[in-house]
């Protein structure tokens, strides 16, 4: 019995469980946020790229707007790296690589990337455990994407 353990009132942090939707979703999020702040046209490119998908078809504005104040609330409170962590225990192996090739292309979308972001889509490649070849792959294609 350790000494909180004796303590009445003390409360645990929580263990946050994401569903499969706010993994994904929380993998675009982090791209977007890299370089600490969220632009509305960043917002608005991330979500109109997630309502595209099956994942979130029957996502309507205010479930979306629901999902990203979780997501965001948990940066805030537990930081990037924790979202990172519980996005990947909820992102079935199948769908590691296409969170990252969204990632990559919310990134991408002004045909530029910042040292941030570069540091962040390294960081999720890695986290997801995206082989380097596949991941350098993703990013020529989205590159020739964005040119235009």
């Amino acid at each position: 019995m350790g000494l909180f353990d004796k303590v009445k009132g003390v409360k645990e942090a929580e263990t946050t469980k994401l569903t499969k939707e706010e993994s994904f979703a929380s993998i675009s999020l982090a791209a977007v946020a890299a370089d600490g702040i969220i632009t509305e046209e960043e917002a608005q490119g991330m979500v109109v790229g997630l309502v595209r998908m099956k994942l979130f078809a029957g996502y309507g504005s205010s479930q979306m707007g629901a999902m990203l104040n979780k997501l965001v609330g948990i940066i805030r409170k537990q930081g990037l790296d924790s979202l990172l962590a519980m996005a990947k225990e909820g992102l079935s192996p199948e769908m590691r690589e296409t969170a990252f090739a969204v990632a990559t292309d919310l990134t991408l979308a002004d045909g530029e990337i910042a040292s941030k972001e570069k540091d962040i889509l390294t960081k999720i490649q890695q986290d997801l455990g995206i082989p380097e070849d596949r991941a350098v792959n993703i990013i020529e294609v989205l590159l020739i994407k964005n040119k235009g």
